[in-house]
């Protein structure tokens, strides 16, 4: 999904005046393949341009978020400091993290292999992500962050809620009914969202569907596309907006680094999205423990996948069960990483509030996730 080669045959067919949507290559929404048509017609030579300006316009917005997540954080901290333990100085945020913090931000994402790659490859996921979140249905998860961040910076949170959900279902509608307008039928939407919920690809990828839904006995299917999509998608909601409802941020970017994670066509540019959000939270980078196992990880399954890839498509000389272990370890690195964060935030505000000193009946102890 969201590759040059299906977008390509998908506009090639729309201007022979065949349905796009009647075979099984073409998964983009009628308004992004209306966009990619006229792109195509009249900026082929610039494409490769567009692609880098697109990516420098996502580094800038990440920029420009991380510069007010940084000050929010910092009010937080002013006003929170009498409540604070008095040998927590190291533990609070400096003046540079304002600046450096937003900075970091911007260069893991440009910089980020995964992000190059993506670029390189004409890969649409990440240059054109507006596009994206309407083909998409798992960004609807960040509406729970969304709404708890409007809601604290209004009067009535109840009503704030009902009017952002209520303007994100009218505008998602619209949008729908537009591309309903621009194909002539509903074809699009079993052909969009219906392939990401059923998932009848089975080409393999970076994600964990592809390989459990190729072993498995077809009248098992049912029962655990609900299974797996449910994980990738409401399942972690509910205990993480439990436990994370006063921080929206850091909220928002474990649903997008799960769902990157568990997502039925999960891509690298995925990946490279929500590695750039966490410099964010380098002060939590002192209570990591697992950084150097995630970074081997990230580092020895990034450099083995394309060579197993190759081994077994091209070569012969491996099979599937090389590849999806490649994939299996990739994806736990990365809930490794994500445990390891969030784990970090728990350790770093029970400092804050309880101090450095750790004792249990007058001997030292540590704290450990059960």
């Amino acid at each position: 999904m969201g590759g040059e080669p299906p977008v390509t045959e998908g506009v090639s067919l729309y201007n022979e005046g065949i349905n796009p949507y009647v075979g099984d290559m073409f998964h983009e929404t009628p308004l992004g393949l209306f966009v990619y048509d006229w792109m195509i017609r009249n900026l082929a030579q610039w494409m490769g341009i567009i692609f880098i300006c697109c990516d420098l316009m996502t580094a800038h917005l990440l920029y420009k978020t991380a510069c007010l997540f940084m000050k929010e954080l910092c009010q937080q901290q002013t006003e929170q400091r009498k409540n604070y333990a008095k040998d927590c100085a190291a533990l609070l945020l400096k003046p540079e993290d304002l600046t450096l913090a937003p900075i970091y931000v911007a260069s893991v994402y440009l910089f980020n292999p995964y992000t190059i790659f993506t670029c390189v490859r004409d890969c649409r996921v990440a240059s054109f992500s507006l596009l994206q979140q309407l083909q998409s249905l798992y960004p609807v998860l960040l509406l729970v962050p969304v709404c708890i961040y409007i809601g604290r910076q209004s009067r009535s949170t109840c009503r704030s809620v009902f009017l952002t959900t209520a303007t994100f279902a009218c505008s998602l509608t619209a949008l729908i009914f537009v591309c309903r307008g621009l194909a002539g039928n509903w074809e699009f939407l079993d052909a969009t969202y219906g392939f990401i919920l059923n998932v009848p690809d089975l080409r393999p990828n970076i994600g964990l569907f592809w390989y459990f839904f190729t072993e498995m006995f077809e009248h098992f299917r049912p029962l655990f596309i609900c299974a797996f999509q449910i994980n990738a998608t409401v399942l972690y909601v509910v205990p993480l907006t439990f436990r994370l409802h006063y921080e929206p941020m850091l909220l928002a970017a474990s649903l997008t680094a799960l769902t990157a994670i568990f997502k039925s066509y999960p891509s690298l540019g995925d990946v490279g999205l929500y590695l750039a959000l966490l410099p964010m939270w380098k002060h939590l980078f002192h209570y990591m423990q697992q950084g150097f196992v995630v970074g081997c990880f990230f580092l020895i399954t990034s450099v083995l996948g394309p060579i197993v890839w190759h081994l077994w498509i091209y070569s012969r000389s491996a099979n599937a069960n090389f590849y999806f272990g490649v994939t299996l370890a990739f994806a736990t690195a990365q809930i490794f990483l994500i445990t390891d964060i969030l784990f970090a935030f728990i350790k770093r505000e029970f400092s804050l509030f309880n101090g450095l000193r750790r004792e249990v009946d007058g001997k030292p102890a540590k704290l450990v996730l059960d």
